[in-house]
């Protein structure tokens, strides 16, 4: 998938310096079946989130799936909840999918793809350019979901045959989206934020994530 166009936000939760394990975050009943730190391999590990994030998400009427192809987002029918599938059982494609999903608003979330537009590999400079610019923030909230899973996370520019772009800018960019986050300079999406705080109640034992976990040398 490669998106090439802004995407309104839902904002209604905030960060500031950690993310706080409120009384609604303990609300959540965030159901583990399974312990995450016995996962051995990352079958594993996506089956134990598909699990999970269907639990916690029924709400909204959808579910994450595991896909054999390339990522892509099916809304509600009358027969089918909405689907986030990602691609070939890859749980960084599925963390991926997750934070585009979560940034969306209500009405994209109606739409095919979330009404994403894109362009194939072998982008131009000016098409990589505008990647880049749409993708800070849902790298910034992914790198928050891998943080929470205590996986390493990596910057994707996702541009294999054509011009790469700046990758150290870009990474400097989804640095500074996670921090202003941190710092209320910006504010995260109400199911990011619910998502992280059922993740870390299950595999931190609640321990929320601190600003100071997040250091710009850790994404070269």
């Amino acid at each position: 998938m490669y998106l090439l166009q802004p995407q309104p936000e839902i904002t209604t939760s905030s960060l500031i310096k950690s993310l706080p394990s409120s009384n609604s975050a303990l609300n959540l009943d965030p159901i583990q079946l399974t312990s995450w730190v016995t996962l051995q391999t990352e079958v594993q590990q996506v089956d134990w989130l598909i699990l999970h994030f269907n639990h916690w998400f029924s709400h909204l009427n959808v579910r994450l799936v595991r896909g054999d192809f390339e990522p892509e987002y099916f809304p509600a029918s009358e027969q089918a909840p909405a689907s986030i599938q990602f691609a070939h059982g890859f749980l960084n494609s599925a963390l991926h999918e997750i934070s585009h999903w979560s940034i969306a608003g209500d009405q994209r979330r109606l739409l095919a793809d979330l009404g994403y537009w894109y362009a194939p590999d072998g982008r131009s400079a000016e098409q990589q350019a505008l990647f880049e610019q749409v993708e800070v923030k849902p790298q910034a909230i992914e790198w928050l979901y891998s943080q929470a899973l205590g996986r390493k996370f990596r910057v994707s520019l996702d541009n294999l045959t054509g011009d790469g772009g700046n990758g150290s800018s870009f990474k400097d960019h989804v640095y500074a989206q996670v921090h202003a986050y941190f710092n209320a300079e910006a504010k995260l999406p109400r199911d990011a934020k619910r998502f992280i705080d059922c993740l870390c109640i299950c595999t931190r034992s609640g321990k929320t994530l601190q600003s100071d976990e997040f250091h710009r040398e850790m994404l070269d």
